[in-house]
C-alpha cells in the first residue's frame, strides 16, 4: 500500500505541524526564527562592509582599548 498526497493535502499537513509547533514547542520556533533573523542581519552587515572602505586594524584595536 503506496500513500499519496497532492499539494493541497501537503500544504494542510505542513500547516498543521506548523501550527501544533507554534503551540507546543515554541521555545524551539522562537530559537529557528531568531537565527534566520541574525543570519540575514549578518549578510545585509558583510554585503555593507563591502561597499564601505577598510580601516586600518590598529584604528580597530584603539578603539577597542578605549583610546579613540
Amino acid at each position: 500500500m503506496q500513500l499519496t498526497l497532492d499539494d493541497d493535502q501537503t500544504k494542510e499537513l505542513l500547516k498543521e505541524v506548523l501550527i501544533e509547533m507554534l503551540q507546543q514547542r515554541r521555545e524551539v520556533f522562537y530559537e529557528l526564527v531568531l537565527e534566520a533573523l541574525e543570519d540575514v542581519g549578518l549578510a545585509q552587515a558583510i554585503e555593507e562592509g563591502e561597499e564601505t572602505e577598510f580601516v586600518d586594524e590598529s584604528d580597530i584595536q584603539a578603539i577597542l582599548r578605549g583610546e579613540a
